[in-house]
């Protein structure tokens, strides 16, 4: 046992922790001499961009560390010393001691099992119960995290759960040993604020009923003001800034640390629509016009249908940023790949830069596709792993346009330059940029064919703070330039509000509440707008209070 952590209630004491990985250039170091310690009943959050080494610090409380890398100091958890300890040791610690709880749930989950079968393989593994004496334990476990009707939904398999339900899942497994730590790590930065809200909720209920201590790691500070008591600010492998969450937050130390900060959107400040009193591009052009725009599909094998978008009209004109909000499962998705000829409708009109979509035939629709761009969610799924930079973003002019390889590699490399990427990136392949740099080359890619219209589907919802800001920052400035209309998707209200003068919220494919940002997001009439900005977490562990306290009372009222 570490002499210091004994009487103290530590459930986990880091201390002068160093890694490296080992490369064929050398060795890099990735953490850097970082001390910390977490209470039982505590929550602290490690915050910083990707690459700061937080992650990596975190995982060493489960013993896990990749082939290559080599740690140095000691991370005691429980007394027993993670670094030192056997694989025995660190199989019995794991799901016993400590749990964790990733990123992506999907992932997470194997999808040929059921939950239930899954969480009941850690207990047994760990434990001589039963299989029946298992089953109840998992069963209890999912009544914990607020999963309905447990006693049938054990035997569900993960598809059959939301995104949000999968992450109760993940969190009722790390649960199931009633551990004395959990990791958390980004477990909501793919999730829509609502559900973002329930999952921060759900972790707090599991610390004050349980005592159980949590590390979550993110790089959210309004996520960190929800839920942290203590927040650890990492930057370059080092620990920069420590301290309670209050006074982080109201007097931080550090310039890092204000950065991160000040990157955080926030409804209200550098709106799109701030002074505006009506729409802005209401005499230009109509771009994109719906009527009672209905989208069905069909279920199989007697399954019953599915009512993605129904009776739903809107219009975007030249020129303007329509922002189209709502949670997953919303139907805005499906309406930003119906307009781009992705998808297709089932009744209504749809015209979309003139041409009527209910008519559509892709020989006829074809030659429009070079008149919009699309920006995908995830440009590491959308480029093509086997080709450079520069030939991906190269695809729309080579399909679309005669050019000369010359005049193709010309226009590539000012594309680049204009999403301020340097034009040598042209000879890299996707893996080798970082998650905004893809995106910023997606952004290029989009506007290739110079777009009258362009549709953007949560193009910043998995990046960094500080990257998200430098991406809008660039997409707000390209579309000044270029004056391109834009749909721009998103569940993130405060995103919406920088770029977005004319807002629509989505609510089961029914279009709910629609007008100016300002008007909409500052004094929203229906409950759900209002719910959704409630959600919507800020960088202030008082305010953040209060906004609680505001979704409880939405809550009871609904």
């Amino acid at each position: 046992m570490s002499p210091t952590d004994a009487g103290t209630g530590k459930v986990l004491e880091v201390s002068e922790l160093s890694i490296d990985f080992v490369t064929d250039s050398g060795a890099v170091p990735a953490v850097k001499g970082v001390d910390f310690s977490v209470k039982a009943g505590e929550i602290l959050a490690i915050v910083g961009e990707s690459g700061s080494g937080k992650s990596v610090t975190a995982r060493t409380a489960l013993g896990i560390m990749a082939e290559n890398g080599a740690a140095r100091g000691a991370v005691y958890l429980q007394g027993q010393n993670m670094l030192t300890a056997s694989g025995a040791q660190l199989r019995a610690a794991r799901g016993r001691d400590v749990s964790m709880v990733f990123q992506e749930p999907s992932t997470a989950l194997n999808p040929v099992y059921t939950v239930g079968w899954q969480i009941m393989e850690g207990i047994r593994a760990h434990t001589r119960m039963s299989k029946k004496e298992a089953r109840s334990r998992v069963i209890e476990a999912m009544g914990q995290v607020g999963i309905p009707d447990p006693e049938r939904r054990v035997d569900y398999y993960p598809h059959q759960f939301s995104g949000g339900q999968k992450q109760r899942v993940v969190i009722a497994a790390a649960l199931a040993m009633k551990p004395s730590l959990i990791v958390a790590d980004e477990p909501t930065t793919a999730l829509d604020v609502t559900v973002q809200a329930e999952i921060l909720a759900l972790l707090r209920e599991v610390r004050d009923e349980l005592g159980t201590a949590i590390v979550i790691i993110t790089h959210n500070m309004g996520v960190v003001a929800d839920i942290a008591d203590r927040v650890i600010v990492m930057n370059k492998g080092l620990v920069v800034e420590q301290a309670a969450a209050t006074t982080l937050f109201e007097n931080p130390g550090q310039d890092y640390t204000r950065s991160l900060l000040a990157a955080v959107p926030h409804l209200g400040r550098n709106s799109a629509s701030e002074g505006l009193t009506e729409r802005p591009h209401a005499q230009s052009k109509v771009l994109v016009e719906a009527k009672d725009l209905y989208i069905h599909y069909p279920g199989r094998l007697g399954a019953p249908g599915f009512t993605a978008v129904d009776e739903v009209s809107f219009r975007i004109h030249a020129g303007e940023v329509y922002g189209l909000v709502g949670e997953s499962g919303s139907g805005k998705t499906t309406i930003g790949r119906t307009i781009a000829g992705l998808n297709r409708m089932t009744a209504g009109s749809l015209q979309v830069l003139g041409y009527e979509m209910a008519e559509f035939k892709e020989r006829s629709f074809k030659p429009l596709r070079q008149d919009i761009g699309f920006v995908f969610q995830d440009p590491a799924a959308s480029f093509n792993p086997q080709l450079t930079i520069g030939e991906c973003v190269a695809e729309p002019l080579n399909v679309h346009r005669e050019l000369t390889p010359r005049a193709t590699r010309d226009k590539v490399a000012a594309l680049l330059e204009s999403v301020q990427l340097p034009s040598s990136y042209a000879g890299r392949y996707p893996h080798e940029l970082s998650g905004g740099q893809r995106q910023r080359a997606s952004l290029a890619r989009a506007l290739a064919l110079d777009p009258k219209l362009l549709i953007a589907d949560e193009p910043t919802s998995a990046l960094d703070v500080s990257v998200q800001a430098k991406v809008l920052e660039l997409f707000k400035q390209l579309q000044q330039e270029h004056g391109f209309a834009a749909l721009f998707i998103s569940h993130d209200l405060a995103v919406v509000d920088m770029l977005a003068s004319w807002v629509g919220v989505l609510l089961r494919g029914k279009l709910v509440e629609e007008g100016l940002g300002s008007a909409v997001l500052s004094a929203p009439k229906n409950p759900y707008t209002q719910r959704l900005i409630a959600s919507l977490p800020v960088p202030d562990p008082r305010e953040q209070a209060k906004r609680r306290a505001l979704i409880e009372e939405l809550n009871r009222n609904s």
